[in-house]
């Protein structure tokens, strides 16, 4: 067996790749973006890399000894629920936080057990955990509740400073990273899973404590999962049940891009560290110089294949590529920021415009107003966002816009607790904020681009159902996200139409589809075979109404369908006869409206105690007190749907 050297973990080959791309990314974000090197800008790529540092050094310590631990993700967002479930029924925060940290020790004893004592593969352990941890959080929640109303003290820990500038998550994150080198690197116990790693046999005859050291090393793995749940309460301000979804895999990635192998029998915490950072870098400086947050993952593939393939791997001859390789990588991507940089630095504001899920169609149509409105005032737009609807990253990349010091921000907002705190961030470094489509809570922007009132939708909606139901029946609801501010308030409004006028209509079920059209079939057809009372299908997500309609199609059912969507996704079911009609505003108006109004809030046209906005080819835009408004809803069906192109 190989030796294993003093303190702990095989010396791992000196790694050149990563310090190389790593000064690379800093030389060329530097020059891309003015504010990368300033000091807010490294504490917060501190602050967003917390968790996510956590889960890598807990995974680290289990890929050393050989094993992996897919369910770090889902132990992260179950420990979340727990302890917004334990704050809510009145337990001391402190004793919830410290009941989080011991259940999620114990889950990771779980794994242990199963794999030490049992000897069932890792892989096949965690993968069950993982499955079983989130469908514990998803009904705990019932899939949609989110615990908030945390102390401020608590919630000052991940949102706040220390000293005025020091992300309180930047100190947890260093305090773990030195337990974690100590553990593997000078203690007997970092030796012992290098030994088990390289060789379980090998390491049980030369008188290793194997399965004392595997409990331990996924009970660790647990706790750091679960210390990375609490930090995401703290810093988003809710527990939910998806926190940490897809973290998994980017812990195994950060680990193995770091230098110890899946294989095990070596493993580096400097290492997993430098990955750590090399990829925050790289995501926050395309984010900071404008480029798609996608691009992150696209080079994130190609570093991780690189670097597997140059460091220490390749026959000689390729040695030159360690350099060439990265070099390349970071060449292309500079001339990528370069062609895409447009008005930069041409003195134009910047508008930084985010939706809610960047790939949805109806979000798709907004951008296409946006651009028209930017055009036509000379404006730079930055649109980015999530791909899916997620809190957590749209808190990230409007971090990003206030470091780099955008002229103004307008978000479609997911969650309203989760946000505002970083938009009250951005109002008070002297950036105006609007949000559009779904509110922040009030004080957390300027003012609000309201489609349309939520009582004029709710009431349009349930208006729509009693006409098609003749004023009695079950229904159900599709909605996206049971947690987003716009949809509830809907449902509140067609609640309360329903209680005034049409007292014999009934909801049966409410159900997400994350604004999906695949998830949208799944729930339609499992409401229609569960629910045979229901004649209707209400689906208020753009994306999520032909999936539903497709549901009722392949079912053969005579439900017919009504909901929220744009007239282009829903055109043929219309004309099938299978979606009665939906109703919408014009989406390309909205975008188109929402930039008229950031550069009138930029310019100082649209200010507190206005009461109209001259809105280019709109006209003239009621204001009413913090919202300005787009109009009323519009009811498209088989009479005037082909009239419409978006």
């Amino acid at each position: 067996m190989r030796c294993c050297g003093r303190g702990g973990a095989e010396p791992v080959p000196e790694r050149r790749v990563l310090p190389l791309l790593l000064l690379l990314e800093i030389a060329l974000f530097a020059l891309l973006a003015d504010s990368f090197l300033s000091l807010q800008n490294g504490l917060e790529i501190g602050r967003a890399t917390a968790e996510l540092g956590l889960l890598a050094l807990g995974m680290t310590l289990v890929m050393t000894a050989g094993g992996i631990d897919l369910s770090v993700g889902a132990v992260m967002g179950l420990t979340a629920v727990l302890l917004g479930d334990l704050h809510a029924h009145g337990v001391p925060l402190l004793l919830a936080c410290a009941a989080a940290l011991v259940f999620g020790a114990l889950v990771g004893l779980c794994n242990g057990v199963l794999i030490a004592l049992a000897q069932v593969p890792p892989l096949v352990v965690t993968l069950a955990t993982m499955a079983l941890a989130r469908g514990v959080a998803e009904a705990w929640t019932g899939g949609y509740a989110v615990y908030s109303g945390f102390a401020p003290s608590f919630l000052q820990f991940g949102q706040g400073y220390w000293f005025g500038f020091l992300p309180p998550q930047l100190l947890v994150l260093a305090a773990a990273a030195a337990a974690g080198w100590l553990l593997l690197h000078r203690a007997p116990f970092g030796r012992r899973l290098v030994a088990i790693g390289f060789s379980v046999e090998g390491a049980r005859y030369a008188g290793v404590p194997v399965r004392r050291c595997l409990l331990g090393v996924y009970a660790i793995s647990g706790a750091a999962a679960a210390l990375a749940g609490i930090l995401y309460v703290s810093h988003l301000g809710q527990a939910k049940a998806d926190a940490g979804t897809g973290y998994e895999l980017l812990a195994v990635t950060i680990v193995a891009l770091g230098g110890t192998p899946i294989s095990g029998g070596r493993g580096t915490v400097p290492g997993t560290l430098l990955s750590l950072l090399t990829i925050a870098v790289l995501q926050n400086g395309l984010l900071l110089s404008g480029q798609p947050t996608e691009l992150a993952s696209i080079l994130l593939g190609v570093l991780l294949v690189g670097a597997v393939l140059l460091e220490g791997r390749a026959k000689p001859r390729l040695a030159g590529a360690r350099v060439l390789v990265p070099a390349a990588v970071l060449g292309g991507l500079a001339f990528l920021a370069w062609s895409r940089d447009g008005g930069a630095g041409s003195g134009q504001p910047l508008v930084a415009l985010m939706p809610k899920n960047k790939s949805d169609p109806y979000f798709v149509s907004c951008r296409a107003g946006a651009e028209a409105a930017a055009g036509e005032l000379g404006v730079e737009l930055l649109w980015d966002g999530p791909n899916d609807t997620d809190a957590a990253r749209q808190n990230e990349i409007v971090e990003g816009w206030i470091t780099r010091g955008v002229d103004v921000i307008a978000v479609s907002v997911e969650n309203a607790p989760a946000i505002s705190t970083v938009l009250r961030k951005a109002r008070e470094r002297g950036i105006p904020v609007l949000t559009w489509d779904a509110d922040a809570e009030p004080d957390a922007r300027d003012f609000f681009i309201n489609q349309a009132t939520p009582e004029g939708i709710g009431h349009a909606l349930a208006d729509e159902a009693g006409r098609v139901l003749g004023g009695a029946g079950s229904f159900a609801i599709v909605t996206a996200s049971l947690t987003a501010a716009n949809q509830n308030a809907w449902i509140e409004h067609i609640r309360a139409r329903l209680a005034e006028r049409w007292s014999d209509l009934r909801i049966a079920v409410i159900r997400p589809s994350d604004g999906l059209r695949d998830r949208a079939l799944t729930e339609t057809r499992n409401i229609l075979r569960a629910y045979p009372e229901v004649r209707l299908i209400m689906t208020i997500a753009a994306a999520a109404v032909p999936g539903s309609a497709e549901a009722v199609k392949q079912e053969g059912s005579e439900v017919k369908v009504i909901g929220l969507s744009v007239p282009s996704l829903c055109r043929s079911y219309v004309h099938a006869g299978i979606i009665d009609s939906i109703i919408l505003w014009n989406t390309v108006d909205l975008g188109y409206l929402t930039v008229q109004a950031a550069v009138a809030l930029h310019d100082g046209r649209l200010r507190a105690g206005s009461t109209a906005l001259a809105a280019g080819r709109l006209g003239s835009i009621e204001v009413r007190g913090a919202d300005v408004l787009l109009g009323a809803p519009f009811r498209f069906d088989a009479s005037n749907i082909d009239q419409f192109d978006f």
